[in-house]
């Protein structure tokens, strides 16, 4: 494990408990975002699979096909309950055990099965382990959408990362990216006491410009049907001078031979 996965493990298990009160405002609107934006991330929702249904079940009452969530670094899970509506299942993988058991009890308060949504502790850009076993099932292959919500710029190697999301996903299923544009990591910053000093230690990138993020995809084979757009600013905490720019970049696995 590097250094640099040790003190990300070891503070979003400090922040697992307090992370979603502390961050509420924020996180739901960040919710409202994604779904909003649901045509632009191109994935045919279990809504869109209609057959006299507006849920898409049919005369049976279930969805007449799956619809699968990879949440990658999901923490207490702003993808999943941002998606979990329009899709048949939802996964989520962290590095961190708390966020792990966070996500899990909310998923069961809000009345989810376990087949609905369910997160496993782990790390699937360790670069000597392309195929950890813990995560070697069908239960962690062939999804329809491989999501990563601001948890990019903690990666030690972003591109690695797009790379083994990307193998998980069927042909044409879509990577989806929500971080931060580029920023000054010099603006703005400091005096926010002992925490945000731990916290500021746990980023490895300082937001990314489209053109990274559109090479990133193109060398992990996402990048059909690239598109970036520019979602919103936010602020995590009360230090409103300290916005940052979110984006939401997604695009479609290559199907070899150039069709499904």
């Amino acid at each position: 494990m590097s250094h640099n996965t040790e003190v990300n493990k070891a503070f979003w298990n400090e922040q697992a408990a307090t992370y979603d009160t502390r961050h509420e405002k924020t996180l739901a609107a960040i919710v409202e975002e994604i779904r909003a934006r649901r045509e632009f991330i191109g994935v045919q929702w279990v809504e869109d699979d209609h057959d006299g249904d507006e849920h898409g079940a049919g005369n049976s009452g279930k969805p007449r096909r799956a619809v699968r969530l990879l949440d990658y670094a999901c923490g207490t899970g702003t993808i999943t309950r941002a998606l979990v509506p329009y899709t048949t299942q939802c996964v989520g993988i962290d590095l961190s055990e708390e966020m792990v058991a966070t996500y899990n009890a909310r998923a069961q308060n809000q009345g989810l099965t376990k087949e609905q949504a369910s997160a496993h502790h782990g790390n699937l850009t360790v670069p000597s382990d392309p195929d950890p076993p813990a995560f070697a099932g069908p239960d962690f292959w062939d999804f329809d959408v491989a999501a990563v919500g601001l948890g990019f710029h903690h990666f030690d190697d972003p591109e690695l990362a797009a790379a083994r999301l990307a193998r998980r996903l069927r042909p044409g299923g879509v990577l989806l990216i929500l971080d931060f544009l580029a920023y000054d990591p010099l603006a703005k910053w400091g005096g926010g006491g002992e925490q945000e000093e731990q916290a500021l230690k746990t980023v490895t990138h300082h937001g990314f410009t489209e053109g990274r993020i559109r090479s990133i995809f193109e060398a992990a084979g996402a990048g059909e049907g690239f598109g970036l757009e520019v979602v919103r600013e936010v602020a995590f905490g009360e230090r409103e001078e300290k916005r940052r720019t979110l984006f939401m970049a997604r695009g479609t696995k290559v199907v070899e031979g150039g069709s499904e």
